[in-house]
């Protein structure tokens, strides 16, 4: 069993930055081919000017995306920043565990939730953040923060925090667009000639922008499930010992307080937990089932 849990950080890290120059490419292709799309429509006397305008927005979309997605993430959930005074035990055991793992420390937030819950975010280890709720640090004992911790960290030192970070923040860019794109055909005219081919770049662009959205939400769920486990695994590495952990899970499971609706749904696969409730076992789950998490853990 130890064997099969082996993880290899070196493997992952190197594989999610990997995958996060892909993302990133992606992204800035399906925008510049929605901006394509729209600049057709609009006629030859428009189309140098938005394809312009939609390599600038993107590419300055994306630089914001990569420098600052920790800022938009911790602002989307009006997180604040943990105050030393005031969470010292938060504090402290970041702390520990950071001294113990050579990691450096990141920076911690706090936001007003009363379920338990937790996320990190961030580019890198240097730039990296770890935000929890008030329910967590209410309810949780501090071996469970700790295992709940380790977790957050798992994802920081493996560099899953920049590749889900970005999706999160990216793939929101898409969906705006594409809404953008839907909404601005009813204030297209139809002077041009050309209606053929007019109708056929229509179509495309339609078809762009209802499943460019749709796409995305089914990566951004196979990129957080399989993670999970993963840095469940490491937590243990890092804290010696999966019962913090797996009370943390149990009672997260036990947890029947209605979901946050200020959380935006696009930063939902980043949670330690689906902050929807809705981790069940299918392909539109951003977490795996909380059961088989725990039942892996207990048989470390």
């Amino acid at each position: 069993m130890e064997e099969q849990n082996r993880i290899s950080f070196h493997d992952q890290i190197s594989s999610n930055k990997l995958k996060s120059f892909f993302l990133i490419i992606v992204v800035l292709l399906v925008l510049l081919i929605l901006g394509f799309v729209i600049g057709q429509l609009m006629g030859p006397d428009y189309f140098t000017i938005i394809m312009i305008f939609s390599i600038v927005i993107s590419i300055f979309y994306i630089w914001i995306g990569y420098y600052f997605s920790d800022k938009m993430a911790l602002a989307s959930v009006n997180a604040k920043p943990a105050d030393e005074r005031e969470y010292r035990n938060f504090h402290n055991i970041v702390e520990g565990l950071c001294l113990a793992s050579g990691m450096p420390k990141p920076r911690l937030y706090v936001m007003n939730d009363n379920n338990i819950n937790a996320f990190a975010t961030g580019r890198d280890p240097k730039h990296a953040v770890i935000c929890v709720t008030t329910g967590a640090l209410e309810k949780l004992n501090k071996q469970e923060l700790e295992g709940v911790l380790g977790h957050e960290l798992s994802h920081i030192a493996n560099f899953d925090i920049r590749f889900m970070t970005l999706t999160a923040v990216l793939v929101g860019m898409i969906a705006i667009v594409s809404q953008i794109f839907l909404r601005s055909l009813w204030f297209k005219g139809d002077n041009d000639n050309d209606n053929k081919g007019k109708a056929i770049f229509m179509l495309v662009g339609i078809i762009l922008a209802i499943l460019a959205p749709i796409v995305v939400q089914l990566v951004q769920l196979a990129i957080s499930r399989k993670r999970e486990y993963a840095a469940d695994a490491s937590s243990v590495k890092f804290i010696r010992s999966p019962t913090g952990l797996i009370n943390a899970l149990k009672k997260i499971k036990s947890e029947h307080l209605p979901p946050d609706k200020k959380i935006n749904k696009a930063v939902a696969p980043l949670f330690i937990s689906d902050p929807f409730k809705k981790n069940l076992d299918n392909l539109l789950s951003t977490h795996p089932p909380l059961e088989k998490r725990i039942e892996i853990l207990e048989r470390m």
